[in-house]
């Protein structure tokens, strides 16, 4: 079949998910020297600089995003995933990906915190964590494990091409961080000084202003004129009040 490579591209393009290598094999009666071809063959069409890119985990493939223009695709299409990763889930996952399976009381009392509901949630909701059984313990409580996203993520084939501990954490830091420069650029309160531009209208502008700037002990002089005022007139209608 000729055009076995250009199937496999638009195979992957539509489905969006990584493919299991024997699903090709099986379809398209590829043996494993002839598919590894032609996957190298498509990552020489992609480049190094393409915008596309084909990566392997697990026993998949999967089209996506070049990790060189993650910065402006991300950006252009604000995603709302990413931005939801706290500290908290972050280093949550990075403790499941090394002690998995694993509970979530084991994880709190790793993190030495009261609870880790929110970001077990949205690690579940970012299908970065999924779970993988019950412990057999009173309660019978969850065990989790990371997925094949994570592998995505953290851009890895598998579990096994983990970093260190420590080399893991430095990678979830610099996300951390990212994120909460993101936060910073999105809030709507920023530092901002006001210019004498700022407060003159556009249709004033360029014309001579004069500002005038209040005596304090005028102020305090008309305040006494008012009250002396005030009590002329309540003295007034006491007198009127007994006629």
């Amino acid at each position: 079949m000729s055009n076995v490579k250009e199937i496999i591209k638009a195979t992957l393009f539509v489905s969006g998910d990584g493919v299991e290598r024997a699903e090709f094999k099986e379809k398209l009666n590829l043996t494993d020297k002839q598919l590894a071809k032609v996957i190298d063959e498509i990552k020489e069409d992609f480049g190094e600089d393409g915008g596309i890119m084909l990566i392997e985990y697990k026993d998949k493939i999967q089209l996506c995003t070049n990790q060189k223009y993650v910065e402006e695709v991300s950006s252009i299409l604000n995603p709302i995933r990413e931005r939801a990763l706290t500290k908290s889930t972050l280093e949550t996952v990075a403790i499941i990906s090394y002690k998995q399976p694993i509970t979530k009381l084991e994880i709190e009392e790793i993190r030495d915190t009261k609870s880790s509901d929110y970001a077990i949630s949205m690690l579940l909701e970012n299908k970065l964590i999924e779970v993988v059984g019950r412990k057999d313990a009173v309660g019978k409580p969850f065990l989790f494990g990371t997925t094949d996203e994570f592998l995505k993520k953290f851009n890895l084939k598998s579990i096994e091409e983990l970093p260190s501990y420590d080399e893991l954490l430095e990678r979830v830091k610099v996300i951390r961080e990212e994120i909460e420069v993101q936060q910073k650029t999105d809030s709507l309160y920023r530092d901002h000084e006001i210019s004498n531009e700022d407060i003159v209208p556009e249709f004033l502008r360029g014309e001579d202003i004069i500002t005038f700037e209040a005596d304090n002990n005028t102020n305090n002089q008309d305040y006494g004129q008012d009250q002396e005022m005030e009590q002329d007139v309540e003295n007034n209608n006491n007198d009127n009040i007994g006629e």
